[in-house]
């Protein structure tokens, strides 16, 4: 069946994750996308770690279903190589240091005027305008600069999120917009700029954060896994010193769980905790009840409880557990990918979509593709080899 993104040509200047993120997703849809790294290491994300069968856990995320080009574009036969692939590319994706792209000619209006129809998408830290537009920009930094480290954490201390939040929420956003200029593009022939910036991305994801802050109102504050306002709603230990997360969001789900689950009907009526503003002031003499309900109860029982009184739950598996979920194993969503290792298991992208299949093809070497894709551009083998003595691929 044919994707969405089929004969679309994407190139892009990428490292690390929200570029690639970006990619991906694209690639996913059936775009081709040709992945340009630098001769020898290429992606430095490919050195992140060596956890995959001796791939990087980052590259082999994100970065399926490309082909790898190598080149040293301080050359100029290599240069000449990327502006081909320009010329006749959809859509351009790079996230190199803020400017670097600009300085190397591949800024968005010599792009455009070199192939008018071309997408160009920039992601950067801070925007490409403003005081912030050269400071360097991890994700870390990101997290902290948006305000995401004064919610996440602990009421003694703020914590990162465990996964690259400011990437991904960049990653996604840059996928959106490329998605809607290509579908702009049909309408008026022409191709957009995007500018794309990690700290507008995850401030998008701060919103309720910052409305309940609204007007210099103290912000939510930090609980760790409970939630800042409602209680009780977060993790549980249970007797076999297992973890259950449950949530309550109305009165009518209190009664019912102190009936049902902590099998203490009088508590629900009980002046201390009739009322959630009440609970979540004292949620540690409500929590010191509730465990001791459970203490001589496994997890699995608790979950049993909780599901008799319609109370939404969850287990608090380990990363690993989510490899073999059983929702996910019933609804199939693993598939086999190739890679310079051998086969490795990836998720399908969130979505099932019944018009089509999401392309699921191979994590790239370093420069896997470079030769036909050289020839694809017309390069013979004198060239190819010239390319290669001079270090240029």
């Amino acid at each position: 069946m044919p994707r969405p993104l089929d004969g679309i040509t994407v190139v892009s200047l990428e490292h690390a994750i929200a570029a690639p993120f970006c990619t991906r997703q694209l690639a996913d849809l059936g775009a081709r996308v040709i992945k340009v790294e630098r001769p020898g290491g290429g992606d430095f994300a490919r050195d992140y770690d060596h956890r995959v069968k001796g791939l990087s856990s980052h590259f082999v995320w994100v970065n399926r279903s490309k082909e790898s080009l190598t080149l040293d574009l301080k050359q100029p036969g290599a240069f000449a190589v990327l502006m081909d692939l320009l010329k006749d590319a959809d859509v351009f994706v790079q996230n190199l240091a803020p400017g670097a792209a600009a300085r190397m000619g591949l800024g968005h209006t010599a792009l455009q005027a070199l192939n008018p129809r071309l997408v160009c998408c920039d992601i950067s830290g801070y925007g490409e305008d403003g005081p912030y537009r050269d400071r360097k920009a991890y994700d870390l930094l990101i997290q902290s600069e948006a305000g995401f480290l004064d919610v996440t954490g602990t009421p003694e201390e703020p914590c990162k999120a465990g996964n690259s939040v400011a990437d991904i929420a960049a990653g996604m956003y840059a996928y959106t917009n490329v998605l809607a200029a290509l579908m702009l593009r049909q309408r008026t022939g022409v191709g957009s700029h995007i500018d794309v910036s990690m700290l507008e991305a995850l401030g998008e994801w701060m919103g309720f954060p910052m409305y309940y802050a609204y007007e210099d109102q103290p912000a939510p504050t930090r609980n760790g896994a409970s939630h800042a306002t409602i209680y009780p709603y977060g993790p549980f230990r249970a007797g076999d010193g297992k973890d259950v997360m449950l949530g309550l969001q109305n009165e009518r789900e209190w009664k019912a769980f102190c009936d049902k689950v902590l099998q203490q009907p009088q508590l629900a009526t009980d002046p201390r905790f009739d009322l959630n503003p009440k609970r979540s002031e004292r949620r540690d003499e409500l929590r010191a009840i509730i465990e001791a309900a459970f203490s001589a109860l496994s997890a699995d029982q608790v979950v049993q409880r909780l599901d008799s009184a319609q109370i939404a739950n969850a287990y608090v598996n380990r990363v690993g557990d989510l490899w073999a979920h059983p929702q996910l194993k019933a609804r199939q969503r693993l598939r086999a990918v190739g890679s310079p290792v051998g086969e490795l298991q990836a998720f399908l992208p969130p979505g099932v979509n019944d018009s089509f299949d999401y392309r699921m093809d191979a994590v790239p070497g370093i420069g896997e593709h470079s030769e036909a894709i050289l020839r694809g551009l017309g390069r013979t083998d004198g060239d190819i080899a010239a390319l290669r003595m001079a270090g240029a691929v």
